[in-house]
């Protein structure tokens, strides 16, 4: 039995495709965005959010933890992450919500269980299941059997992706997506390196096959504010996106800090604090220039 870790599947997502849909969060990212509002799904292994604000100091989280990770200091619990070993004995115990594990292995069937509950806003929208994540290509073989299920039950698919996958694992999917949310980040592989951690040539490799292979694709950029909203590389966007075959759609989608909270609860350091969203005027701005080469340009998702 094929199983995969899953971060959340979200109901009733309206920006992830056409229609009414579900969204399943996959575990396991290959980049790692300066901007990411997804962090909880980056790593391949198990992560724990930890909410002290919610604690009501019961103390069974100081009785089952193993590894001495909670701990009590003059009557208050405290947590070092340093020492836990993300067992998520804690979190069986808590019911305040202060422990949560971020991920939940999976079978097949029982994501498909989640996926059919909806059905029926499904046939009424014209909407589906959309695979993100991370990056739902991390898990090809989990993806794929998802996928030939939902076509045997004739539900229509998305799968988002940053596209720095391997060529085969597209090849393999390709024919049982309805519709590709193709992210790119940046045109210049070295910035691209600089604060996603990977270079773009099979980035925009894979986007020239998959364009050419498949009739729906549909390419994305977050728009980030002094990292990939300059002249320079929207000229370059835009001419790389005219130039792909069946593309002329692309949606622009604002920087949002939703998920800066995340990094506190994850223990980790958010490195754009100071990061604003860019306003209405300027995506109005950046959407006419795309326009310049023959695109149709959406804002938002």
């Amino acid at each position: 039995m094929v199983m995969g870790k899953i971060v959340n599947i979200m109901k009733y997502s309206i920006h992830d495709g056409p229609g009414i849909r579900t969204t399943v969060f996959f575990k396991g990212c290959p980049l790692n965005c300066q901007w990411c509002h997804n962090p909880e799904s980056q790593g391949f292994g198990q992560d724990l959010m930890y909410r002290p604000e919610r604690c009501v100091g019961c103390g069974q989280c100081l009785e089952i933890c193993p590894s001495g990770a909670t701990f009590s200091t003059e009557g208050k619990l405290s947590y070092r992450r340093d020492k836990c070993l993300v067992c998520g004995e804690c979190s069986t115990v808590c019911h305040a919500g202060v422990r949560e594990l971020v991920a939940k292995t999976m079978s097949v069937k029982e994501v498909m269980v989640e996926i059919e509950k909806d059905l029926i806003f499904y046939d009424e929208s014209g909407g589906g299941a959309t695979f993100s994540g991370g990056e739902a290509l991390m898990q090809p073989d989990f993806l794929l059997e998802i996928l030939k299920s939902c076509k045997k039950k004739e539900i229509h698919t998305a799968v988002e992706t940053c596209g720095f996958v391997s060529l085969d694992s597209l090849q393999r999917i390709s024919q049982y997506v309805g519709l590709f949310l193709y992210d790119i980040k940046l045109m210049d592989s070295g910035k691209h390196q600089d604060v996603t951690g990977v270079p773009n040539e099979l980035v925009l490799s894979n986007l020239r096959w998959l364009t050419g292979h498949h009739p729906k694709v549909i390419v994305r950029v977050a728009i980030i504010p002094g990292i990939n909203d300059d002249e320079e590389n929207l000229c370059q966007l835009g001419d790389f996106v005219a130039s792909l075959k069946h593309v002329t759609e692309i949606h622009c989608l604002p920087y949002h800090k939703a998920g800066a909270d995340k990094y506190r609860k994850l223990g980790l350091k958010y490195v754009l604090p100071d990061l604003k969203s860019p306003d209405s005027a300027r995506m109005e701005e950046i959407a006419r220039k795309l326009e310049e080469f023959g695109l149709t340009v959406k804002i938002g998702g």
